[in-house]
């Protein structure tokens, strides 16, 4: 039997095929469209995730030649992102980083509610509850109808089972939902949710929902006999996937740590109880579109670049532009100061034909000085960080924030966030979500900070604390 696990981030769906053993044999993936509009807002169309998902099993399935028979076991994880399933209404999957909630998520946060003190005493419009609001401001009658709204995650699920399945991962996280209690009601009342319909048993990742259905066994190519367990918000998936007994650093189109043990505390999210395991909490310290503003940056160049070939021209000359300094708050700061209008501020732009490459590092470096002041947010100061996510891939990322924080970085090669996913659809087959943890573990590659980067990084840390202080006095002078 082989294990397959499905990542739908923001712009690809990703589907690796693994053995029961927690080898992964074999990888592959399919693109779907960022739909933007304006005021903030942007979506995904469903169809068209679902289709690059397919492709993507397909293609996997190619590559390992593995038969539809062969595949006993599936899970999916996702961006938070929020599928409406209603006629009409498109695109039909509110993006994560979707920002047409901003002042619903400002009404929400002046609540004394566990849930709004769970998020960091601050909603961040990339919740799903402040969208819900949104919806029934603008669109009443979706609301009314009892259209299906789901998480991704959970609409990935259903569309493959046909079951109404909730995670507790995405529920906890996201949704009014407190863990032990249930659906937040009262709360929905406030906020004039009553009517709101949550249909669907809500289950800790790793659960077993049941076989797929006709319809998504046909849809995707695999046979009725496979097992769809339930699945995570990417962010966890990679945080379940990563090395473990230690905090975790996923660090891909946006940043997140991830840590248990943290109380609650202004700007973080969390503590989550069975988020990911079971009798154990966890926390979140996140930076809004960090891989992003990455990418803005290498849009910039005339000629046809990848993240790779810009790495590695950066990593073969001294390092670039020590007069650049870069706050990489390209759409708003979740910790420690959970403004989701925060800009980002470059200093000493660069000039010349290696301009570029030092803007580019420059923010590489913002981004991991960012992380480091998560981290003291967030009460820890840990001797090793597991890190995970599209930005793990570079050795010169790994080396930048080993010496950004002063931990070690520890990486597992073989894709964490897939490994998570898939441990969570090994689980019903391999006695627990704990058990399948303990059977996918792999050798790590760690990264020691570099002595000789010490003092540099240093300085680069408290020019950084200065242009935040510099950035909150130019907005007071200019009226917010």
């Amino acid at each position: 039997m082989l294990i397959a696990a499905v990542d739908v981030g923001s712009a690809r769906a990703r589907a690796g095929l693994f053995t029961p053993d927690g080898r992964l044999i074999a990888r592959a993936s399919r693109g779907f469209a960022t739909h933007p509009s304006p005021g903030g807002q942007a979506g995904f169309v469903f169809a068209e995730i679902w289709n690059a998902v397919a492709e993507a099993l397909a293609e996997a399935r190619r590559m390992a030649g593995a038969s539809p028979a062969d595949i006993g076991a599936l899970a999916f994880d996702a961006t938070c992102s929020l599928v409406v399933d209603a006629a009409g209404f498109g695109p039909d999957v509110i993006a994560w980083h979707d920002h047409r909630a901003v002042a619903e998520a400002a009404r929400m946060s002046a609540l004394d509610h566990p849930v709004v003190t769970r998020a960091g005493g601050r909603v961040s419009p990339e919740m799903q509850t402040p969208k819900l609001m949104w919806l029934n401001a603008h669109r009443p009658e979706i609301i009314a109808a009892g259209t299906p709204i789901r998480d991704l995650c959970d609409h990935l699920a259903h569309r493959a089972t046909g079951a109404g399945v909730r995670s507790l991962c995405a529920a906890a996280a996201k949704w009014p939902y407190l863990p032990g209690q249930g659906w937040a009601r009262d709360l929905l009342g406030l906020l004039g949710l009553g009517a709101l319909d949550l249909p669907g048993r809500v289950l800790p990742a790793g659960t077993a929902i049941g076989p797929l259905s006709a319809q998504g066994a046909a849809e995707l190519g695999l046979d009725r006999n496979c097992v769809v367990a339930v699945g995570l918000i990417d962010a966890f998936a990679g945080a379940l996937g990563a090395a473990p007994d230690m905090p975790a650093l996923i660090a891909g189109t946006s940043n997140c740590v991830m840590a248990s043990g943290v109380p609650a505390a202004p700007a973080l999210w969390g503590p989550y109880p069975g988020a990911i395991l079971p009798d154990e909490d966890v926390t979140e310290g996140g930076q809004s579109a960090t891989g992003a503003t990455l990418e803005q940056v290498r849009r910039l160049y005339p000629g046809p670049e990848t993240h790779e070939t810009i790495l590695a021209r950066i990593a073969a000359r001294p390092e670039p532009e020590p007069g650049l300094h870069v706050l990489p708050d390209l759409k708003g700061n979740r910790a420690p100061f959970a403004d989701p209008q925060m800009r980002g501020v470059i200093h000493g732009l660069a000039t010349g034909a290696d301009g570029l490459d030092a803007l580019y590092w420059r923010t590489a470096v913002g981004v991991a000085l960012g992380t480091r002041q998560v981290i003291g947010h967030m009460g820890l100061a840990p001797a090793r960080i597991a890190m995970a996510g599209g930005q793990a891939r570079s050795a010169l990322l790994r080396q930048l924030y080993a010496d950004a924080t002063g931990a070690e970085i520890h990486w597992q090669p073989e894709d964490a966030v897939l490994r998570g996913t898939a441990i969570a659809a090994a689980a019903p087959h391999l006695g627990g979500i704990r058990a399948a943890r303990a059977r996918f573990g792999r050798e790590v590659q760690v990264t020691h900070p570099a002595p000789a980067a010490r003092e540099r990084r240093e300085r680069d840390w408290r020019i950084f604390l200065r242009m935040q202080e510099h950035r909150a006095e130019i907005i007071e002078m200019s009226g917010g």
